[in-house]
């Protein structure tokens, strides 16, 4: 009985992976990573005639946590900025609000309105592009 059972489960889990690897057109674009949660800056950059170029960050600080996003559930944001021009890693934050849509992303941060392209979103990265320029982000 146990291994009918092993070899259901197994059946089971074979069928669900080759369901949800389906690569057709239609779902192209389409993820399951949710894009709610806190992601760190690590690259920024542009693109221009197809030629990414990417950097570290400026506005991360040399020994501080890197500046980051906090997209919660509800739809509203928390951006964060760590800064040393006075005291060491000082956290400065931001709240605001965002909407996702067909692979763009919309915040509103101090009544400035920004659209973004999802480039890429995985579970661990957030690749955003707003004209050439361009940002990575990681969990």
């Amino acid at each position: 009985m146990k291994t009918k059972n092993i070899l259901f489960v197994l059946a089971l889990s074979i069928g669900l992976f080759a369901t949800s690897c389906n690569s057709s057109d239609e779902n192209e674009g389409d993820t399951l990573a949710p894009l709610e949660g806190k992601w760190s800056i690590v690259k920024v950059g542009t693109n221009v005639n197809g030629a990414e170029t990417l950097v570290d960050p400026p506005q991360n600080v040399s020994g501080c946590n890197h500046d980051f996003i906090d997209l919660k559930i509800n739809n509203t944001l928390i951006s964060g900025d760590y800064d040393s021009t006075v005291s060491p890693c000082v956290l400065t934050t931001v709240s605001g609000t965002y909407s996702k849509g067909d692979s763009k992303v919309t915040t509103v941060i101090n009544g400035t309105t920004t659209t973004y392209d999802i480039v890429n979103l995985t579970l661990t990265e957030l690749k955003l592009k707003n004209g050439n320029a361009i940002s990575v982000y990681i969990r």
